[in-house]
């Protein structure tokens, strides 16, 4: 057993705050952590914690640079526990428990590893048991261990921690909990270990199935060669193919196409020559030019002059000198006026203010539109594109999630599209508005607490009531309100102001026009009077505005507008300009306001005033036996051709191991190291997949037969 003794004394009772700090294990004791843990497959994490609501932090990590080999980590944001390790071919991995601890309670929590095998313990209860590709030990010795936070900058614990323990022994969270350790199996435990059984038998005979199949399929494909290729525009490519596209430069590789913007150096044009774009290329390319009224023209352009007499004269740059062009037709009659007439530099026609010059033909190419100007036209890019040519001939699209450009809110994901967005909601929730989404609709599924004379409004996280016209209360309870209509003073206040008539209603009233009268259309809201236009802010929801149009109530979410300086901070916190609301970056380079969200190694992160957490990106379930994960992409998708799998269900990787011990993935190719002509490639027979299978077999039957035997000594007791 291993304690982190000489800090627990700081914070056996506590309070972790929220600023700055570094809390870490002295030397010593992480030399006696790397020996106690290193190359071992068993050990428990124990900890006591208290933390504060929505808050999200690390409770113990061991990592070293970027690598975390082990980190133990509770959101409040999310209601998720996550265990960080890497895997024994050094793969990152993170294992997510849907459980809240961050609720101002205090909690035991322990995460027990026994090589492939997770169980979660919260108050000593289990909660989850899990069988996961087994965590490497395999730490280095600078490797630093940390308590309540990650680094210096990120992932501070919030609130009171205790007991902080690392057990290297199997079952270690007895030590927490010793009525945990039963020597004597409960008649719960012998029918949980009967279904177990069943469930193993399920599995080897759908196993065996499927090995037979997948025999059937192989024994044709040991002779097959297979090639990944790329489909772009409809033109197949082959691996490591290249093309250019537009103003990038594209590769087929692994069956992904990668594409780069052209970078072009400033062209070095000799005497006579004069960079400028030609028709099908990306880049300047130097070209021959003319001297015509002290200044130089490029191949092509044309230049009008008009002689002593008044006649105009077209001249073209060909060969390096100006030549005289005879026009074919004359000038078209004109329809305006001779002031709206414009002479152009390069025709003797004239055109009329505001002719169309894009009709005539333009060099606007992808993602760029041509738009007229007075004596000419130029191109723009669209919205959602950049330019990759200083004429705006050739554009990009930008990557708003990537860059953090979006506006995607609570509950939702960012998807790139060509020149925008989307925000797709989580798997569970469902849209408020294009860029918010809630867990679910409390007012639409009936699962709400408002009164039947009372209007339900959905909100993130919850709803709000509030009582109908002609009905007081709180929204929970309302009150039928009777009002009497008599020749005496009006009981509503300014009722001239209305020119209607009131009639007396069950529940209310009623405001009628007279005959020959307009009336205002104003609102009657939570038993107040609302203009006509008059916008106002709900008293139970201070981030919903409403107005009153037409006689109508109308609301919805407000609209977060930064450059406003009366912007509500509560309600809009991406808009937080103050230090302490911002995030730093893992990288440490970039800073993030309150609300913003960003991608980082296949994790979705978000800060949420000056707290980050991240967690997975949600990847969709995929049935089908073989598996690829593209370059580039974090989620796998399904491919029917086994050649192209990077996995195999029930997960078997084939996978090789060069001369220095380094997995490679079926299929890949590299260069034998120390030489420059051997080039090495990674194809695992059929029959190393098939003997995996065997194995795979052979473990479940020594399980059946040992659980059997365990069966029968319960039944003895």
């Amino acid at each position: 057993m291993l304690i982190f003794a000489n800090i627990m004394c700081f914070l056996c009772s506590a309070f972790i705050p929220g600023s700055s700090r570094e809390v870490r294990a002295s030397a010593e004791v992480s030399a006696q952590m790397l020996k106690k843990l290193k190359g071992k497959n068993e050990f428990t994490v124990l900890a006591t914690v208290k933390q504060d609501r929505l808050n999200s932090g690390v409770i113990l990590s061991v990592h070293q640079s970027d690598h975390r080999f082990l980190e133990l980590e509770s959101s409040g944001q999310r209601s998720e526990v996550r265990l960080h390790y890497r895997t024994k071919n050094q793969k990152d991995h993170t294992e997510v428990f849907p459980y809240s601890l961050a609720d101002d309670q205090w909690h035991k929590i322990s995460v027990a590893v026994s090589a492939s095998h997770v169980i979660l313990h919260v108050d000593c209860n289990r909660i989850y048991e899990r069988v996961v590709e087994a965590p490497s030990m395999d730490i280095p010795e600078d490797t630093s261990f940390w308590l309540g936070q990650r680094n210096a900058a990120h992932g501070f614990f919030k609130g009171v921690m205790q007991d902080v323990e690392v057990l290297v022994m199997p079952q270690g969270y007895i030590s927490q909990c010793p009525d945990l350790n039963r020597t004597c199996p409960t008649c719960n435990d012998f029918h949980g270990l009967v279904q177990k059984i069943m469930e193993l038998q399920d599995i080897l005979a759908k196993t065996s199935s499927k090995l037979s199949r997948a025999e059937e399929k192989m024994n044709g494909l040991d002779g097959c060669y297979c090639e990944r290729t790329c489909s772009v525009k409809g033109v197949i490519y082959r691996e490591d193919e290249g093309w250019t596209d537009g103003c990038k430069n594209c590769t087929c590789t692994n069956g992904t196409v990668h594409c780069e913007a052209i970078s072009c150096p400033p062209p070095q044009c000799p005497a006579g020559t004069a960079p400028a774009y030609i028709k099908g290329a990306c880049c300047k390319e130097c070209q021959p030019v003319c001297l015509f009224g002290g200044r130089e023209l490029v191949e092509g352009d044309q230049r009008a002059v008009r002689d002593s007499s008044g006649r105009c004269l077209l001249f073209e740059c060909r060969d390096r000198s100006m030549h005289r062009v005879v026009p074919s037709e004359p000038c078209p009659e004109l329809s305006c006026p001779e002031s709206e007439q414009i002479a152009l530099s390069n025709r003797c026609c004239k055109v009329c203010r505001g002719h169309d010059f894009c009709s005539e033909g333009h060099g606007c190419l992808e993602h760029s539109d041509c738009v007229n100007l007075e004596a000419g036209d130029c191109c723009v890019c669209k919205d959602g594109f950049r330019p990759l040519r200083d004429d705006n001939a050739y554009c990009d699209d930008i990557d708003e999630c990537a860059e953090g450009k979006h506006y995607c809110r609570e509950n939702t994901m960012c998807v790139n599209t060509p020149g925008s967005f989307m925000c797709i909601c989580h798997t569970g929730y469902i849209r408020i508005d294009d860029y918010s989404c809630t867990e679910h609709d409390e007012c639409l599924s009936g699962l709400h607490n408002c009164d039947e004379n009372a209007l339900c409004f959905n909100m993130v996280g919850g709803h709000s009531c509030s009582c109908k016209p002609g009905y007081t209360g709180n929204g929970t309870v309302c009150k039928g309100k009777t009002l009497k209509f008599t020749s005496s003073p009006s009981p509503f206040p300014n009722a001239q102001m209305f020119l209607s008539m009131c009639f007396n209603l069950e529940g209310g009233y009623d405001c009628r026009c007279p005959h020959g009268h307009n009336c205002t259309g104003d609102c009657i809201h939570d038993n107040k009077v609302k203009h006509s236009g008059q916008i106002w802010v709900l008293d139970n929801d201070r981030c919903s505005v409403c107005s009153c149009q037409a006689g109508q109530v109308m609301c919805r979410r407000m609209v977060c507008d930064c450059d406003n300086p009366n912007a509500d901070l509560f309600c809009c916190p991406e808009c937080d300009p103050r230090l302490s609301s911002q995030c730093l970056h893992q990288n440490g380079l970039l800073t993030y306001g309150s609300g913003d969200t960003w991608v980082e190694n296949c994790q979705q992160c978000q800060c949420l005033q000056g707290q980050v957490d991240c967690w997975p990106l949600p990847c969709p379930p995929v049935d089908c036996e073989f598996t690829v994960v593209p370059e580039g992409e974090c989620c796998p998708r399904c491919v029917t051709d086994p050649c192209q799998a990077d996995t195999i269900r029930n997960d078997i990787t084939k996978t090789c191991t060069d001369e220095h011990n380094i997995s490679r993935f079926s299929g890949s190719s590299w260069i034998k190291h120390g030489t420059e002509c051997t080039l090495c490639q990674c194809k695992v027979s059929r029959s190393k997949i098939l003997k995996k299978y065997r194995n795979f077999l052979v473990v479940i039957s020594f399980l059946l037969i040992s659980t059997e035997q365990s069966s029968a000594g319960l039944r003895k007791l």
